[in-house]
């Protein structure tokens, strides 16, 4: 089996150098290249083809966010982990809304990074445990009971929120269900309906919350952590 490649963005030469360092220990990761704005970032993905792009927040030309949108716009099978010093709950929106599956920590990257990667390499999400609980809590304030049980869905729309939490299209979606893309688009409307929920941001939200998506935990954390509430 081919390592999954991974395209490094950051700023800091020395944060370069500390994920490379990790990822090289990995047989299972290659290093495809790095780069040091956001606007390289996206070109890069154009041309190297990574499999996962780490990248960080606050970037020159263009900051991690925007660059993150653009990748994903241009290539919906890259997976991005976002790789930051901060924590805030808007933030934590923010970086969903754009398309990212995971959220790193800086302090936790040592830790936590080969995890991270192999958690989206098998098309899951990675929330280190303190971000975990920012998505939850963000997730319960906004949602009431009714909305946030998992049995308002069919088992055919539980299908459709992971296949979407997870990056796929609506076409996507169809395909793998052996659906049309109307009927997939339906069930799309419907559950999006259901769940009074607006944006894809809020989709991957509830996933996460009822345990349609799977948080990772951090190595040595229960495997129940983030996972519930």
């Amino acid at each position: 089996m081919k390592p999954t490649r991974v395209l490094i963005a950051d700023d800091h030469e020395v944060v370069r150098q500390g994920i490379r360092i990790v990822v090289q220990s990995s047989p299972h990761f290659e290093i495809c290249g790095e780069v040091s704005d956001g606007r390289q970032a996206v070109q890069a993905v154009a041309q190297l083809k990574p499999d996962i792009v780490v990248i960080d927040i606050g970037m020159p030309q263009l900051n991690g966010l925007d660059a993150t949108r653009q990748i994903i716009q241009q290539d919906r099978k890259v997976k991005v982990l976002v790789l930051t010093m901060h924590e805030s709950e808007q933030i934590v929106r923010d970086v969903l809304a754009a398309g990212a599956r995971g959220y790193l920590l800086k302090s936790d990257a040592g830790r936590d990074l080969i995890a991270a990667l192999e958690a989206l390499a098998g098309k899951k999400t990675f929330f280190t445990s303190k971000i975990a609980e920012i998505v939850l809590e963000t997730y319960l304030k906004k949602r009431a009971p009714e909305q946030t049980s998992k049995d308002v869905l069919t088992s055919r729309e539980r299908e459709v929120v992971q296949l979407l939490a997870e990056g796929k299209s609506t076409k996507e979606v169809a395909v793998a269900l052996g659906l049309s893309v109307k009927t997939a688009e339906t069930h799309r409307s419907n559950l999006m309906r259901k769940l009074a929920i607006h944006s894809v941001s809020q989709l991957v939200l509830y996933a996460v919350r009822n345990n349609i998506v799977q948080v990772v935990p951090s190595p040595g954390e229960s495997s129940g952590e983030g996972g519930t509430a």
